[in-house]
């Protein structure tokens, strides 16, 4: 059984084709929720005040959680992104999408991003929490 047999991207055929995310999926397996990760390493130690550098940790934190269940980014449906700066997300995308790629590859699951006031730890400038769908037998 292949990836895309269990998960399926949904995308009205009469919509502008989404860039860099999915607007839905529908997937069969054993879901996996990972708690909002944010740009700190392993000792909760921040090594770094810059916004990509920390999106790039915090995508690296939900590839390590999600290989205790044997998981990959491939199977991320979801993906919920908490920044406190939408104009620096904005005036950065290129390099964004680049931190995303080189953790995640060319997977792009349904995502939402909203800008938040803060964030528990003060020095974090972004959090995202993702859902994965592990398929039955793997």
């Amino acid at each position: 059984m292949t990836l895309e047999s269990i998960h399926h991207i949904l995308h009205p055929k009469h919509w502008k084709r989404a860039a860099g995310y999915a607007n839905g999926v529908h997937a069969r397996g054993t879901p996996i929720f990972v708690g909002g990760q944010i740009g700190w390493n392993a000792d909760q130690v921040f090594t770094t005040d810059d916004f990509v550098e920390q999106i790039h940790q915090a995508l690296t934190n939900i590839v390590t959680v999600l290989a205790e269940a044997d998981a990959r980014p491939e199977h991320i449906v979801r993906l919920t992104w908490y920044v406190t700066d939408k104009r620096e997300y904005l005036s950065r995308l290129k390099e964004v999408g680049e931190a995303y790629r080189a953790v995640l590859g060319k997977h792009f699951p349904a995502m939402t991003m909203v800008q938040v006031a803060d964030l528990i730890e003060d020095e974090a400038k972004v959090e995202i929490e993702a859902t994965a769908v592990l398929p039955d037998g793997v």
